[in-house]
């Protein structure tokens, strides 16, 4: 079997279950200037996107009274407050464990910034993992495609997919050239996630049953 050699997984609303904790930091904001707060997961689901930029309009942010790299620094201090107490999805280790045992290349590429990503990640003691941890040099949360072609084009994978929860990831996905695969438990939803024509999974245990493995 044409086993996958490779695995290219995204960071926040894959492996990091922080979407409760981006809506709380998100509404702090909002609540500050007296502005509508989003009220549910469906709501969220509703404005959340890439670019973050339009993300952060939609929620009603005027840049013509503030400006958007502000508002960033803003939110990332909020959401970095809580560091260590946002998990990690239910089984995700048992997952990221399993691949490694049977010999699979694993990678994190995120379009969070470098230094707050292994923040991120040091309270889980997962970084043996992976073979590389990718993330951005800024916190304006923009494309991770270059990054990603960066790596395919040094390590020339067999065979690579790449998991993520959101329409960006499968547009990530096509213009690496590789396989997508979507959880639909983080930051978009399962209906949106569909439309994006990449395959569609409700929780990281289902990739076992979507994956071609070795035995």
């Amino acid at each position: 079997m044409n086993y996958y050699t490779h695995v290219i997984w995204d960071w926040n609303g894959t492996l990091l279950d922080d979407v409760a904790w981006c809506i709380t930091s998100m509404n702090t904001m909002l609540k500050k200037r007296e502005l509508p707060i989003i009220d549910s997961i469906t709501a969220y689901h509703r404005v959340f996107g890439f670019p973050v930029k339009e993300y952060y309009r939609r929620v009603g942010f005027d840049f013509e009274k503030e400006r958007f790299e502000n508002l960033a620094v803003e939110y990332i201090e909020l959401y970095h407050g809580t560091e260590g107490s946002v998990p990690l999805f239910p089984n995700a280790e048992d997952v990221l464990s399993d691949f490694q045992q049977k010999g699979i290349h694993q990678i994190i590429l995120s379009a969070s910034e470098m230094s707050n990503l292994l923040a991120q990640m040091k309270p889980f003691n997962i970084n043996t993992y992976f073979d590389e941890i990718l993330g951005i040099s800024n916190i304006y949360a923009e494309s991770k495609t270059d990054m990603g072609k960066l790596y395919i084009e040094r390590t020339k994978p067999k065979k690579a997919v790449l998991i993520g929860d959101t329409i960006h990831d499968k547009e990530v996905a096509d213009a690496l050239q590789v396989d997508c695969i979507l959880i639909a438990n983080g930051h978009q939803s399962k209906t949106s996630l569909l439309s994006s024509g990449a395959v569609v999974i409700d929780c990281i245990m289902d990739i076992r049953n979507m994956m071609e493995l070795p035995k």
